[in-house]
């Protein structure tokens, strides 16, 4: 009982709902004129789609979160062309499937994920056949949904998404659909031997591209107060080692107006190798819904 005789409010009822924040960045790279890589971002809360900024916060409570990295492939602009589509289709496409759904999303979350991946795909491969100059065009994917208590992801080609528990070593939960990323995983060869492979980033799945197949990874995580998930592109991978990706993830915030943890490992790759287009986006689960007990990503 509290001083005025009225019962003491349940942990529960003062607890905030649970949160995420977000930073997502992408860049040109040192050498390359355009930028093939997209990322995106979006609230879904049953009835509207919202587009979310570079940077945010924002309650789970009520509402979905897509977030997800494309990287395009073709000749002339077509690939810049093909990560725009997929960034788009998901936008179109997402709400529609997420409500037509017929299972619970907790039982029938990869069926929804599968569709998305399947029309997405068939969409560059339409174009590519239609259109002399997108032929050939695809496009990586690798995209995060998040909901209370549990991201679900979805993944097709060479982009990758991580996971750092807050108490815990880095893990990459996506697997590289190249012959190399197999033998990584397979255990023939250590992440030195895969950077310096001459055929890493040959691909053996991707949307479109001339693939008439594609079998996409899908899975789930749950997700806890100070874990942190990064969704990037090979250009990232490509100018920074597995162990500075998570250096960088835990690092404590910049100063009020100083650059993101998606910004930093941007930044990096491209300063360490810039040879390819490079985008990160970082989600967060903060302590307890709040915004003040973890560094900001």
């Amino acid at each position: 009982m509290n001083s005025a005789g009225e019962s003491a409010p349940s942990p529960e009822a003062t607890m905030p709902p649970p949160g995420l924040r977000w930073s997502g960045l992408t860049h040109s790279g040192r050498f390359r004129p355009n930028n093939e890589d997209a990322f995106l971002g979006l609230k879904f809360d049953g009835h509207e789609v919202s587009h979310l900024g570079k940077t945010g916060h924002a309650s789970l409570e009520g509402a979905d979160f897509v977030f997800a990295v494309s990287d395009g492939m073709g000749g002339a602009r077509s690939g810049e062309f093909a990560s725009r589509i997929a960034a788009d289709r998901i936008t179109r496409l997402f709400p529609r499937l997420f409500r037509l759904s017929a299972a619970g999303i907790e039982g029938g979350f990869s069926d929804v994920l599968l569709e998305l991946f399947s029309a997405i795909h068939a969409d560059l491969l339409s174009l590519g056949r239609s259109y002399e100059e997108c032929g050939g065009m695809g496009a990586t994917l690798s995209l995060c949904w998040f909901r209370p208590g549990w991201l679900y992801f979805g993944h097709v080609g060479d982009s990758r998404i991580y996971y750092l528990p807050r108490h815990g070593p880095l893990s990459q939960i996506t697997h590289d659909h190249t012959h190399v990323g197999w033998l990584r995983r397979k255990g023939d060869i250590n992440e030195r031997e895969a950077r310096a492979h001459p055929r890493r980033n040959a691909l053996n799945q991707a949307l479109g591209a001339g693939h008439q197949f594609i079998d996409p990874q899908v899975g789930a995580v749950s997700h806890r107060a100070g874990d942190r998930f990064l969704i990037c592109s090979d250009g990232v991978v490509e100018g920074l080692w597995d162990r500075r990706i998570e250096e960088i993830i835990r690092m404590a915030p910049a100063p009020e107006g100083g650059p993101s943890t998606a910004q930093r490992l941007v930044d990096e790759a491209v300063q360490a190798s810039g040879r390819d287009n490079s985008t990160a986006v970082v989600v967060e689960i903060p302590a307890s819904g709040g915004t003040a007990a973890y560094p900001e990503p």
